[in-house]
């Protein structure tokens, strides 16, 4: 951790004490601090913009009610996240798991405040995103996207580390193999030795 997120941290940390006595202004300064990262998140996870923001409300009501027995063993970021996480998971079985939007439509639209972003090159990674499976987008998103070590998408995912790393291999080795494609490149073929 660099000593932004260290900052950031114990930020976090201060608004959950504030949030565990019923502050809820604490409760919403975190709110916005952590909206859009989770509105991107739950984006690749339930590819459906109408749970979305019921998702993000279920995980601060838990964040709210749970805040004075967070125990401090990882970043609030990870334990938030962790909560959308289970949240997003149990709104899918309750509304099934077929995106309603084009997932580029979704991410534009949590996007839309980034003018730097190529559209071009979005639609491109979304498109490679999609080939994946859930598991292998989540972890992409959570170590590439929102910057989350192993150990803390193991933390989030409620699975062990090994099987974070595998997940994360088997997802470059295939947008590796489908992202020239996708660009219109022939994929070029390893060369056997003779």
């Amino acid at each position: 951790m660099n000593d932004a997120d260290i900052d950031s941290d114990a930020t976090d940390r201060m608004l959950l004490q504030r949030m565990a006595v019923g502050d809820r202004t604490a409760l919403a300064v975190l709110y916005r601090s952590y909206y859009g990262r989770l509105s991107r998140f739950l984006a690749r996870l339930t590819r459906r913009s109408d749970v979305i923001e019921e998702v993000v409300n279920d995980c601060f009501w838990i964040a709210w009610q749970k805040a004075g027995s967070f125990h401090g063993d990882s970043r609030v970021s990870t334990w938030i996240i962790g909560i959308a996480y289970r949240c997003g998971l149990k709104a899918l079985r309750q509304h099934g798991d077929e995106p309603v939007e084009d997932d580029v439509l979704v991410l534009d639209r949590f996007h839309a405040h980034d003018p730097d972003e190529d559209r071009e090159l979005r639609d491109w990674l979304a498109k490679g995103l999609n080939r994946l499976t859930a598991d292998q987008r989540l972890v992409i998103e959570l170590v590439y996207g929102l910057g989350h070590t192993l150990d803390d998408v193991a933390i989030i995912m409620q699975c062990p580390v090994g099987t974070v790393k595998a997940r994360l291999f088997h997802a470059r080795v295939k947008l590796r193999n489908t992202l020239p494609a996708l660009a219109g490149e022939p994929v070029r073929q390893k060369e056997s030795m003779p």
